[in-house]
Order: C-alpha cells, then sequence, then structure tokens
C-alpha cells in the first residue's frame, strides 16, 4: 500500500470512528454505551445531551453535562461509577460531593446526541 492510500484509508477510519461517536484513540466503554442508549430513548434536550470525556491528574472520567435549569451534570469513573454532581442544580454549585481530582488534562466530546 502506497504512503497516500495509507493515510488516506486512515483519514476514513478517523472519520468514521468521529461519526459513530468514538474516537480513533479511545474506545468507548460498554456501560457508556448503555448510558448513550438510555440518553437517545429520552426526548431530545436543549441543548442536546453529550458525553465529554475529561482526562484529570487522578485518572479518566465521563462528564455529563445539564440539560436545562436546575438539573444536575453527572460525572462518572471510567468503570461507570456515578461519582459526584459537578455542577448544576438550584445552586449551580452541583452536590458538593466532588473529589479533588487536580488538574484538567484533556476533555473531548465522545458523543452527542445526534437528534438535535
Amino acid at each position: 500500500m502506497t504512503p497516500v492510500y495509507r493515510t488516506l484509508g486512515m483519514l476514513a477510519a478517523a472519520v468514521c470512528l468521529s461519526a459513530c461517536g468514538g474516537t480513533p484513540m479511545q474506545v468507548r466503554p460498554a456501560w457508556l454505551d448503555d448510558l448513550i442508549d438510555e440518553l437517545e430513548a429520552t426526548p431530545v434536550a436543549n441543548p442536546p445531551a453529550e458525553v465529554v470525556r475529561r482526562v484529570y491528574d487522578a485518572g479518566v472520567y465521563y462528564y455529563l453535562p445539564p440539560r436545562c435549569c436546575d438539573i444536575w451534570s453527572n460525572l462518572y469513573s471510567a468503570e461507570g461509577t456515578l461519582v459526584c454532581h459537578p455542577d448544576g442544580g438550584i445552586t449551580g454549585s452541583g452536590d458538593g460531593n466532588c473529589p479533588e481530582l487536580g488538574a484538567l488534562v484533556s476533555e473531548e466530546v465522545v458523543w452527542q446526541d445526534p437528534r438535535g
């Protein structure tokens, strides 16, 4: 395979993974696919629901932003355990139970509701 075709093949794979809600560097855990199925079974939120993969000094977490007023966001561990509600709610400050995670190293949207 020539370098040009190899590059085009890699680009096509990246586009497919991105369009399918994944990323070329990461594979979604099974629990996250289940959560996405649940979100897609509910009416479209405004703004549309999304899941953000966040890497902190403490590790990898998945963030589901609040969908509307007075609704808490959710922060899940890499294993799918609900860790806390970092923001949202009546005060906008979440539940106050989030552990210290250190600096945010990176974040990327791994899924966004395609209906909205």
